[in-house]
């Protein structure tokens, strides 16, 4: 990662052009000193031999830097070399002390921890030797006062390392902190592609078993109201054809046109997915006498309702699923059972309606019952498939010469309207 921020772009730098810098400030001080502080031509001699003996470091110092930019061996090595010539070069004037102090910005970058304070050490013996006037120290006043000035320097040096040592650790934490958002950010971004990519594949996928489920609740109401409905009229009319009585012959065509409407009115409310016919005029107790009255008109088998428990208002849906589901029972045993009694009991239990249709007939084995034809109705499957939509059950009892027991379970749910 790239620091961008102004501050650390100002110290890269200077780490690079600030010891050319101070070396040339160094030199010139020098030069217009040199006669101020008494420099002898021994000193000058070394002046000329370590200045360019410093630029040579410099140059090769930038080349090691940009191979190895961590804090290494050779680091360790150049960075004393350097020491040493800007000691040398302070001993032999003290304006040189501009070029010495490269040492104290330079440290923490090219040392390793364990000998940054001794490098700064070293400096500071440069730095308080110039500070007093230059080495050596002449007399034990200026002694005393050049460990005076050592032991400031490196109180200082001490404070100020620290605070850098503290903000260099704290920018490092930063660096990784700010990495592992952008690797958290990265992540996110993807896992949020990837959801987008599967909320659009749920949408489809619910829009397609929507469709389906629609196409079975049509089916299934075409074939509890128009089927059932062309059923009874075609029962209807062939009574009239068989029957030489007109009064008995206008009696099945009124059933029959009867019939013929309330189909009517049927298909046209599965389409719009509302209640059954019968639903609209009352609740489910009345509406199942009412259907259950009217199949034992039209097939002439003694059928019996009754209600046990406390009578209550139900769900839409829950009392259409078993309306639907005692239409397709009593149908089942208008073709098949050949009863001649059948009962429909409406039981109220707490939280759960139970609805048992119980006939007579031949009954039949239920781990026998052939595959639904293209002809066929829906039968038992319709009817369990319904009591399972709204977290019911239906269990069928039958047995050959023994009738047949259809009992469906569901949920007590309250009309809240």
């Amino acid at each position: 990662m790239t620091d961008t921020h102004p501050l650390h772009q100002y110290r890269a730098s200077f780490d690079t052009w600030g010891p050319w810098a101070l070396l040339g400030v160094g030199a010139v001080a020098t030069v217009l000193s040199a006669r101020a502080v008494g420099m002898d031509r021994a000193a000058a001699v070394v002046c000329a031999v370590l200045v360019p003996a410093a630029v040579v470091l410099q140059l090769y110092w930038g080349r090691v830097r940009r191979r190895r930019p961590d804090p290494s061996r050779a680091g360790v090595c150049l960075y004393l070399l350097r020491w040493a010539i800007a000691f040398v070069l302070t001993w032999a004037n003290p304006f040189f002390a501009f070029y010495a102090v490269t040492g104290y910005y330079t440290a923490a970058r090219d040392l390793p921890r364990r000998l940054v304070m001794p490098g700064l050490f070293l400096t500071a013996i440069t730095m308080s030797g110039s500070e007093i006037g230059g080495w050596p120290p002449h007399g034990l006043l200026l002694w005393v006062g050049f460990l005076l000035v050592l032991a400031v320097n490196m109180s200082l040096v001490s404070v100020f390392t620290r605070y850098a040592l503290q903000e260099q650790t704290r920018s490092l934490v930063q660096a990784e902190t700010i990495d592992a958002l952008e690797r958290t950010n990265t992540a996110l971004q993807q896992a949020l592609d990837e959801n987008a990519a599967l909320h659009a594949q749920l949408l489809v996928q619910a829009r397609e078993a929507g469709v389906a489920d629609e196409r079975r609740r049509l089916a299934a109401e075409i074939h509890d109201t128009l089927a059932q409905g062309l059923t009874g009229i075609i029962a209807q009319l062939q009574v009239v054809v068989n029957t030489p009585d007109e009064t008995v012959a206008r009696e099945h065509v009124a059933r029959a046109m009867d019939l013929a409407r309330e189909s009517l009115g049927e298909a046209r409310r599965s389409v719009h997915n509302l209640a059954p016919v019968a639903l609209e005029r009352a609740g489910l107790p009345e509406a199942l006498k009412t259907t259950v009255a009217e199949w034992s008109g039209r097939t002439g088998v003694r059928a019996d309702f009754t209600v046990t428990g406390t009578a209550e208002p139900l769900h839409d849906e829950v009392s259409a699923t078993l309306l639907r589901i005692a239409q397709e029972a009593l149908s089942n045993a208008a073709r098949h059972a050949g009863a001649s009694r059948v009962g429909v009991t409406l039981s109220f239990m707490g939280d759960e309606v139970s609805l048992d249709i119980r006939d007579d007939g031949r009954g039949f084995d239920p781990l026998a019952v052939p595959a639904r034809t293209g002809s066929g109705g829906f039968g038992l499957e319709g009817m369990r498939a319904r009591a399972a939509r709204i977290a019911g059950s239906l269990t069928v009892e039958s047995e050959p010469g023994h009738g047949t027991a259809v009992s469906a379970r569901v949920p007590l749910v309250r009309d809240d309207r």
